[in-house]
């Protein structure tokens, strides 16, 4: 397998400053755990949680992950709900899909991967600190010959639609 990305911490002060506007008491960087990959087969990184939360039926929650990713020209992260949550509790991303580009890294922010969902079941989940709840693959993009994009990126969702 080639090795083509480096997850990583964000720094403390911008996980704590994310993880308050999301409504997140006491946001502890320690807490953070880089993903892994729970066999050698699997193809997803789990993200495990940096705090307790609970999800009523129809309720939505931003998630602060305090990770972000650096990866190699031509790749992008894809993040996706832990498969059993999804059809368990009919999770779902909010973007359907978290894109993250390789250039987000550098964004003012540290590139930090917020996973915004919502539990569209009719039971109540609830997610403990350190449990798995999203997954992130790694996959190769290509472009278009005749592509010309020069601009670059600042920001997270909705950045691109700025410039």
């Amino acid at each position: 397998m080639k090795k083509v990305a480096l997850f990583q911490k964000v720094s403390e002060n911008i996980f704590v400053a994310a993880a308050n506007e999301q409504g997140f008491i006491n946001p502890d960087i320690n807490a953070v755990t880089i993903p892994t990959r729970a066999t050698k087969g699997s193809a997803g990184y789990d993200f495990k949680s940096p705090f307790d939360f609970t999800l009523n039926a129809g309720e939505t929650v931003c998630v602060p992950t305090g990770i972000r990713i650096k990866i190699e020209d031509g790749y992008f992260l894809a993040v996706f709900p832990r498969s059993g949550l999804g059809f368990k509790y009919k999770l779902k991303l909010d973007n359907t899909v978290g894109i993250i580009d390789g250039d987000y890294y550098y964004s003012d922010n540290e590139g930090h991967i917020m996973i915004k969902m919502t539990n569209c079941s009719d039971k109540t989940l609830e997610i403990k600190k350190g449990q798995g709840f999203a997954q992130g693959i790694i996959l190769e993009y290509f472009i278009t010959e005749d592509d010309n994009a020069i601009l670059e990126r600042n920001g997270g969702f909705g950045s691109t639609d700025k410039k």
